[in-house]
């Protein structure tokens, strides 16, 4: 079964809101709003699903958007754009456990080139002291100081003290380069792989 399949069917009903990026986005005070609604001034917006368990920067976009989002795709939202590292932190009852940056290409939002363990601090968001309270594993993205993304596990690719991740694509040689290991660790975006170290 997939981590966020367990996630999901773990989580009590009222704590559900924290998967739901548009409602997360809302209660953050950021510029945003569902598929149908317009935008209040033209300009570049992220577009993505509401709710995705997939996680990986499924069907996420970035859209220019003059007025109207009735073109989008139901079930997805538009959010004001975020520039800055993107940081995945793990907590682990409320205290930071883990950091990792990743980077990719500026066209893509489900291709990493890589990801690497950094020395970023970032405190938990107050929005989440009593979901700290509830479930002892949470996991935050963010891209600068801003939260995108909140899931109740933790960071699966980075255990034992793994310093880097890098990931090997379908058709790639997988081949390790000096120093790394090759794992395989499939995704739904055409990942077979990793390198690691």
């Amino acid at each position: 079964m997939h981590p966020e399949e367990i996630v999901w069917q773990t989580t009590a009903p009222e704590d559900l809101w924290i998967f739901d990026k548009l409602i997360l986005s809302r209660y953050l005070g950021y510029t945003c709003g569902p598929t149908g609604t317009s935008v209040p001034t033209p300009g570049y917006y992220i577009v993505r699903p509401c709710v995705n368990a997939f996680g990986l920067g499924l069907n996420a976009q970035k859209h220019y958007i003059q007025d109207t989002t009735d073109y989008l795709t139901p079930g997805h939202f538009w959010c004001e754009w975020f520039e800055g590292d993107h940081i995945s932190v793990d907590y682990l009852n409320g205290q930071q456990v883990l950091a990792v940056q990743g980077f990719k290409p500026p066209g893509t939002f489900t291709r990493w080139d890589r990801w690497v363990r950094v020395d970023t601090q970032i405190p938990l968001p107050p929005i989440l002291d009593y979901i700290k309270i509830k479930y002892d594993k949470i996991n935050c993205e963010f891209i600068g100081d801003k939260l995108i993304e909140v899931h109740l596990r933790h960071n699966s690719d980075f255990p034992h003290g793994r310093n880097e991740y890098i990931p090997v694509w379908q058709g790639m040689n997988e081949t390790p380069p000096k120093g790394y290991e090759y794992i395989q660790d499939p995704d739904v975006h055409g990942r077979i792989g990793a390198w690691v170290k």
